[in-house]
């Protein structure tokens, strides 16, 4: 089975995240922020990733540190369930439409972490939430989990549908690029034997 738990505890925070990759995406999100449970409740319907997360953080500094350490141990929960990455499709791309907002998000599963990201919020908080911290997350998810991920926003107005199209877009890119291809049969997908490097 392709699941993992990872437990981090800084003076900061105290987080524990399992995943399951062949899930059916149920989640059970509990971080102190309501918007960015809302995200991770998304992430793991759409990417069919049964996610729980529990996080206790220093909320009352801010939610940066929360949502930041939350993207690491996500990012290393998925990287430790794909084990080798044997069989896996890798790539996918994305057109991930929010109302007026349209977000393309392209992934690639290479062991190489790199994360491009373009989305222009129009306010400074979606509720109490940063929008800047949108942006943390991805950096923090990609750099874990191993993967090139490219996320840019075309076109939107309103921020809340901005960055739900972000989420939504990686879940979906998540959902094809980890699913098992059938005619690899087992096989790493890089001419070079193994991927990571």
């Amino acid at each position: 089975m392709r699941t993992a738990t990872i437990k981090r505890k800084t003076k900061e925070t105290d987080i524990e995240v399992t995943v399951d990759l062949d899930g059916t995406g149920v989640a059970n999100a509990a971080t102190g922020i309501g918007f960015f449970d809302h995200m991770l409740d998304l992430l793991a319907k759409h990417s069919r990733i049964d996610l729980t997360v529990k996080a206790v953080g220093d909320l009352h500094v801010d939610f940066h540190h929360t949502t930041e350490d939350v993207g690491i141990a996500l990012g290393q929960a998925v990287k430790q369930a794909l084990g080798n990455m044997a069989g896996i499709t890798r790539y996918a791309t994305v057109l991930m439409p929010m109302d007026e907002t349209l977000t393309r998000v392209v992934i690639d599963v290479s062991g190489r972490p790199f994360l491009v990201f373009k989305a222009d919020f129009p306010r400074d908080k979606i509720g109490e939430f940063d929008t800047e911290l949108v942006r943390e997350w991805f950096q923090a998810f990609a750099m874990n989990a191993g993967v090139t991920l490219h996320v840019e926003t075309l076109y939107g107005e309103n921020s809340h549908h901005i960055a739900e199209s972000c989420f939504k877009g990686l879940a979906r890119a998540l959902r094809a690029a980890v699913a098992i291809d059938p005619k690899t049969a087992g096989e790493v997908p890089s001419t070079k034997g193994q991927l990571g490097g």
